[in-house]
């Protein structure tokens, strides 16, 4: 027990000398903690777990080669509460001379450069790089022989780059094993790694992904290892769910809501293929709601194209800043997606009720509507990662019909298009998304839930979700929902330490009162906001004020991107 006491032992840490390697990347290495810069409470003093102080010479030692210092030398004090190392990084190894016979470019991936510091990671990383480059762009069988001579005595270093690219590779047929309850065209259709299809890595991760979104198997293996001359076959290798129910459940706090609560069972592999049942519920003071969605992946086939199947049906409460919205509904819908493409389209019936909150608004109608529409959903997503994207763009739109099936049914029509783009440079992430709506109503009215507002974390962050009706000046709005919309959104995100993230925005908005109408009055926002990166996507802190009246503003929360 006292072992393991002194094993937790922490001593402060100070580290000089150093002139050609900036302070904290030498402490990342030797696993220096400093408190965040967000615990303004706590000492910032560098600290080093006692346990790994026997291992600081080795540690130093290979980190300082490579970066490129080879005859670097350390000087390690030690007392009972602190630690004094002294660096002496001397002369560094030079990239002398770059020899390359490629019939492949690779220029973009020779980082070290002549006459600057050898540093041993980015000529590995470049090698990788290369591989990474042939593979996706389809060359599975290249000859790359990539070779650092280091001259110690001269502290130089001559790289040397050969490369044969080979013969284009193609993608072979796809064998299943282990998915004894699901139909092999399930898995087929999410197989993005076609038979003849030019070979590319990417494919393959995708396939893999898409496999894994079934929810139907504990293990998912996608294997391009073998190679026939230049056919590649796809190997899968499945192991079907022990467990498919799953349950969540938790309490929670947004702007809109308040307080609330939510739980949701799940059934994975539904009476087999990968079928999925989902039953969600959800309790607020200002929304309850009661669903329960149906999923059947490669329900139709037609000459070589997979369409899934889906119903969602379901009742909700909710209260609008100036009304309430009563509904049920019920929705069926066939979906295509292959590649960057999604497609989905159906047919949707919903009673709503329109009701008041007490104060009754002359701008809204109140009452009853049954609805009855086809829609269609198009989205082309060519970002980089659904989670968290560094680069890309990506494309979606939305048209919905009411169809007059009686004198008093609403007759109208409704579409939406929004645009993304992301760019990073030097770990500052660029981002801007542009939306834009309108509503005709051909004939009888539209209930006002399915106008356009705007607040939230995907519209005007000065707002809650919702809160914004029609505006009418820069500072001013109505409870009512508009038949336009415009949204303009820009943002940049900058790295501060680790995973955690910093963030500057501006969000613009119009909500007009007419169809075809994008001149109305814009209601301008801006803020900063924090990230933090997990594994499901970023975690968002974002607080966002009017910039014509700092009074109006709110703090926002979302787990997730909506660049």
């Amino acid at each position: 027990m006292a072992e393991e006491k002194n094993e937790m032992v922490f001593k402060t840490v100070e580290i000089i000398g150093n002139q050609n390697i900036e302070l904290e990347s030498i402490e990342d290495a030797l696993d220096v903690s400093r408190a965040s810069a967000f615990a303004f409470w706590k000492d910032k003093t560098p600290k080093i777990n006692s346990r790994l102080i026997k291992t600081l010479p080795e540690t130093l030692k290979s980190f300082y080669e490579s970066e490129g210092f080879y005859d670097a030398s350390f000087m390690i004090g030690e007392n009972n509460t602190s630690i004094r190392i002294l660096i002496d990084e001397k002369e560094p190894i030079k990239t002398t001379s770059i020899g390359t016979t490629s019939d492949f470019d690779i220029s973009n991936f020779i980082y070290n450069k002549e006459n600057s510091v050898f540093r041993s990671k980015d000529f590995i990383q470049s090698k990788q790089e290369i591989v990474n480059k042939l593979l996706n762009d389809g060359y599975c069988s290249y000859d790359l022989d990539a070779k650092a001579y280091i001259d110690l005595e001269k502290h130089r270093a001559d790289l040397v780059y050969g490369l044969k690219k080979g013969d284009i590779c193609t993608f072979g047929e796809t064998t299943i094993k282990g998915a004894e309850e699901i139909d092999n065209s399930v898995i087929l259709s999410r197989v993005e790694a076609l038979n003849g299809q030019k070979f590319n890595t990417q494919r393959v991760k995708d396939t893999y992904q898409r496999i894994e979104d079934l929810e139907a198997f504990d293990t998912v293996l996608v294997n391009a290892d073998r190679k026939i001359y230049n056919v590649v076959p796809i190997d899968i290798t499945l192991k079907m769910i022990e467990n498919p129910y799953y349950f969540s459940g938790g309490i929670g706090y947004d702007s809109f809501a308040g307080m609330k609560l939510e739980a949701q069972l799940v059934k994975r592999n539904f009476f087999g293929n990968a079928q999925k049942l989902t039953l969600t519920g959800k309790y607020s003071m200002k929304d309850k709601v009661l669903s329960a969605d149906f999923f059947r992946p490669a329900l139709f086939y037609y000459k070589g194209y997979y369409l899934d199947f889906g119903l969602n049906a379901g009742y909700s409460d909710t209260e609008y800043e100036g009304f309430g919205e009563e509904k049920e509904y019920l929705k069926g819908f066939a979906l295509y997606q292959f590649d960057r493409l999604f497609i989905k389209g159906g047919i949707g019936l919903e009673n709503i009720n329109i009701y008041d909150l007490g104060t009754i608004d002359p701008d809204i109608t109140y009452g009853t509507y049954v609805l009855n529409y086809p829609f269609v959903q198009i989205v082309y997503d060519a970002r980089d990662d659904r989670l968290n994207p560094k680069n890309g763009y990506y494309f979606s739109g939305y048209a919905e019909y009411g169809l007059p099936y009686n004198t008093d049914a609403s007759d109208y029509t409704k579409f939406e298009l929004e645009a993304r783009g992301i760019y990073t440079y030097k770990n500052i992430t660029f981002s801007t998304v542009g939306k834009v709506g309108t509503i005709e109503e051909i004939s009888g009215l539209v209930p006002e839930s399915k106008l356009f507002f705007g607040g939230g974390m995907f519209s005007n962050r000065a707002y809650g979700y919702n809160e914004l009706g029609t505006t009418t000046s820069s500072t001013e709005f109505l409870t009512s929902g508009a038949l336009s919309m415009a949204n303009l959104s820009c943002e940049v995100n900058f790295p501060i330490k680790d995973d955690i993230y910093g963030a500057i925005f501006t969000d613009n908005t119009m909500l007009s009162k007419s169809s075809y109408d994008f001149n109305g009055e814009i209601i301008s926002s801006a803020g900063v906001g924090v990230r933090y990166i997990t594994p499901v996507g970023p975690l968002k802190i974002d607080i966002g004020s009017n910039i014509r009246d700092v009074s109006q503003f709110s703090i926002q929360f979302q787990l997730g991107q909506s660049f």
